[in-house]
């Protein structure tokens, strides 16, 4: 059996920020219920059972929101006692989160260090950038809160990283958020590209993010990594990183660019799964771990064809000189009444015809020096 990632949502997706941009308050709104409360102990112990009564090797447990911290540091306790309770496999468990890291302290600090999580932090840049779309319940910006727990992070010798959404706002000055990312000894970057609302048009909201706005900014961010890494100090970057494995020839680790959904298990609060984090709504439900087995959740997703589905791209694809590489991006991003064109198309051609030789450079110095 292939290593089993699962992403629990243990507050689904309750919140204490207002991020204007949230694409889970729109996956909310497009459901019978929107929200599912906080999952509770007991199920969360038939969720870790289900799990590793299945994993062999190696498992991955994140927890993702809404916020995952508002169900409190004795939930994510009873994680690790029901961890070690059902690990009769003996597997090599992963366990990670990704927080606003509005609400950490240094107990929360303290246990991540201690249980070895590996910690995201969303942050979009500066104060300028982070507050324009990220701002708590009373409207007011979330940067200086954020901040001192990152720096409370460091001090605590907590493995994390940063992800930054890529709107319209951020996307222009990625070269003072870069500086300010260095500046702060933030060394381990995600940029995920801002998603509009399922179903909608996209480019019609403040915060979109436009093709040409997403190739831009790729080549910019490129070229300012390409100059550190040229002087040996590059931040990782995952998806130069995942891009640069693709040119040696290796499967990227990123999902969204393998180019066909891979086997997740997307868990909200009342243990219900789904396939995808972008898909959790009703009509993409694969069962519940309080009473379904990981084989009965991958046998409702082979029916329901999620994963072959995905495959779908569009026609002008396939002769494509940068198909290899791009693989049609994230299926969230490709629209079916368009012939499942990829909204991201031309960005990825601006960012490959400019960078792409380069990125060759260094995948031909590192085979070299292997």
């Amino acid at each position: 059996m292939p290593p089993i990632n699962v992403l629990i949502k243990p507050a689904s997706g309750n919140c204490n920020l207002r991020c204007e941009y949230c694409f889970y308050y729109d996956t909310m709104e497009k459901r019978e219920q929107a929200s599912y409360g906080f999952m509770t102990e007991e199920t969360l112990e038939a969720v870790i059972c289900q799990v590793l009564a299945y994993a062999e090797g190696e498992c991955t447990i994140a927890y993702q929101g809404g916020e995952p911290t508002l169900s409190g540091l004795p939930f994510f306790e009873k994680s690790i006692e029901f961890q070690k309770k059902y690990n009769q496999n003996h597997v090599k468990i992963f366990n990670a989160i990704q927080t606003n890291g509005y609400q950490i302290d240094q107990a929360w600090a303290d246990f991540f260090r201690q249980n070895n999580f590996l910690v995201g932090v969303s942050l979009d840049g500066g104060p300028r950038v982070h507050d324009c779309y990220r701002k708590n319940p009373r409207g007011e910006g979330s940067f200086s809160q954020v901040m001192k727990n990152v720096e409370l992070l460091q001090k605590a010798g907590v493995e994390f990283n940063i992800l930054s959404v890529v709107n319209a706002k951020t996307a222009p000055h990625i070269k003072r958020n870069y500086e300010f990312y260095r500046k702060n000894r933030l060394n381990y970057l995600q940029f995920i590209a801002c998603l509009d609302p399922l179903g909608e048009v996209p480019g019609e909201k403040e915060y979109s993010l436009t093709p040409e706005m997403y190739g831009t900014f790729l080549i910019q961010l490129f070229d300012l990594w390409y100059e550190d890494l040229r002087q040996g100090r590059q931040p990782y970057i995952r998806q130069f990183e995942n891009y640069i494995a693709v040119v040696l020839g290796q499967e990227p680790e990123s999902c969204d660019m393998r180019g066909i959904c891979g086997y997740q298990y997307v868990v909200e609060a009342d243990g219900a799964v789904y396939p995808c984090d972008f898909y959790v709504i009703d009509q993409y439900r694969l069962g519940n771990f309080k009473t379904d087995t990981v084989e009965m959740i991958d046998q409702v997703r082979d029916q329901t064809r999620f994963i072959a589905d995905s495959q779908q791209k569009e026609v002008v694809c396939k002769d494509c000189k940068y198909q290899s590489l791009c693989r049609g991006g994230c299926r969230r991003n490709r629209r079916a009444e368009e012939g499942h064109h990829q909204y991201f198309c031309e960005s990825y051609q601006l960012f490959f015809d400019a960078c792409l030789p380069r990125m060759i450079g260094i995948a031909q110095t590192i085979s070299r020096q292997r």
